[in-house]
């Protein structure tokens, strides 16, 4: 099942749940706006090239709307559409004041030189500007994207607008970037997992962790999760997989794996299939790489006793009935990885009052939002006898309709 079904599919779920009007439903799952923009650039050879950039703006009842840009060679309409309606109901849950958006661009920013890039990410600002901005539209950087695409698209912006330093998060911090911005998604994933084994009477300091992709999202992870005393297993990227049983020796393979560019080669670990990752033995299963990556195919092997979703949709439909089954208690990716876009709301709150804090406020104010998100969804899963995904979708798609309906959705 594609993403935009998947996502579907959970928010009718929680719709039923939550006995909504059939014309609201309609309402909440039609996105507010949809962009589709060529972008033509000389390339550095001289010749053109021609790039499709795409924008879905899928909610503004509780605020400016808000998600990231991607470079990558499969953004299509379908993926940034479920994305865009999974920023709406993240930042809900967060119970941050935004609704949802994703874009992109469809391009291997691999093959594009700096130059090329810049003039790209211009031209893409160029056709986009003003349909964003600090009270419509605030984007953020996504896979293939990162600070510096974030400043060029601040520097296109302002030309049009004036220096609009909050029109976009994830900025370099000499360009009003927050503090802790890098870490937070990481950081939120700890403080999620903490909230969820406390329920259990456990900690995370003993448990044994498996992490599936080891970028900026599963490296933060695993170097908190590693400071806190858990046990980090296995870990896997694009370049290949580690596992040791007694633990891998964290600081060394972040050291490692900037260095060599990935953890292929690592020696204080066994090399192993990338595929075997997800089906390690473990207490937490961190999946924190590309969506769809525990299907029905491989759920019945999964021996994991809870699952951290840091990744987008990394789970079909068909396999969240297997685990739930097996009595596998998945932490959905909704609330999980909403780290990164609380953060950036304490950046943009930052950027708008001309008033920076330091890394600790950051790193506090993050915890108090991430523990309260787990206790408001735990709530609703008492309210409506249903697992955490459902207790999260329901408790955003609620908070979105309310909003809908106060602001007068009909007139």
């Amino acid at each position: 099942m594609n993403a935009l079904a998947a996502t579907n599919r959970n928010f009718k779920l929680a719709s039923r749940l939550l006995g909504l009007d059939s014309k609201i439903e309609k309402s909440l799952l039609i996105p507010f706006r949809e962009i589709k923009v060529e972008c033509s650039i000389p390339k550095d050879d001289g010749t053109l090239a021609t790039y499709v950039g795409f924008r879905v703006q899928h909610d503004n009842s509780r605020g400016p709307m808000k998600g990231g840009i991607r470079y990558h060679p499969q953004v299509e309409p379908d993926e940034v559409n479920a994305l865009a309606q999974l920023m709406t109901w993240k930042t809900a849950v967060a119970n941050v004041p935004y609704g949802g958006a994703k874009g992109g661009i469809g391009c291997d920013p691999s093959e594009l030189s700096l130059s090329e890039l810049e003039r790209l990410t211009r031209v893409f600002t160029q056709k986009i500007h003003d349909l964003i901005g600090v009270q419509i539209d605030v984007p953020a950087p996504d896979m293939g994207t990162g600070p510096q695409t974030m400043a060029w698209i601040l520097d296109e912006y302002s030309k049009f607008h004036g220096y609009s330093p909050a029109v976009v998060t994830g900025k370099p911090i000499d360009l009003g970037g927050s503090l802790g911005r890098d870490a937070a998604t990481g950081r939120g994933v700890l403080f999620a997992t903490e909230a969820l084994l406390n329920e259990y009477g456990k900690s995370v300091s003993g448990q044994r962790f498996v992490i599936q992709g080891f970028g900026n999202v599963g490296s933060w992870a695993a170097q908190l999760i590693n400071e806190k005393g858990g046990k980090v297993v296995a870990v896997s990227d694009i370049t290949g997989a580690i596992k040791n049983s007694n633990g891998l020796d964290i600081p060394s393979l972040l050291e490692y794996s900037k260095e060599h560019k990935g953890i292929r080669g690592f020696h204080g670990g066994d090399s192993i299939d990338p595929e075997s990752i997800l089906v390690e033995d473990c207490d937490v299963l961190v999946p924190a790489a590309l969506g769809g990556v525990i299907n029905r195919e491989n759920a019945n092997e999964i021996k994991a006793k809870f699952i951290v979703e840091a990744a987008n949709h990394p789970t079909d439909p068909e396999a969240d009935e297997i685990l739930k089954k097996k009595g596998i208690v998945i932490l959905p990716d909704i609330f999980a990885n909403s780290g990164g876009v609380t953060v950036s709301y304490f950046e943009w709150v930052q950027n708008i009052q001309g008033f920076m804090w330091d890394e600790e406020k950051v790193n506090t104010r993050l915890k108090t939002y991430m523990t309260k998100g787990f206790k408001d969804v735990k709530e609703m899963c008492k309210t409506h006898n249903c697992d955490l995904r459902m207790g999260a979708f329901t408790l955003a798609v609620n908070r979105v309709a309310r909003a809908t309906i106060l602001r007068g959705w009909e007139a």
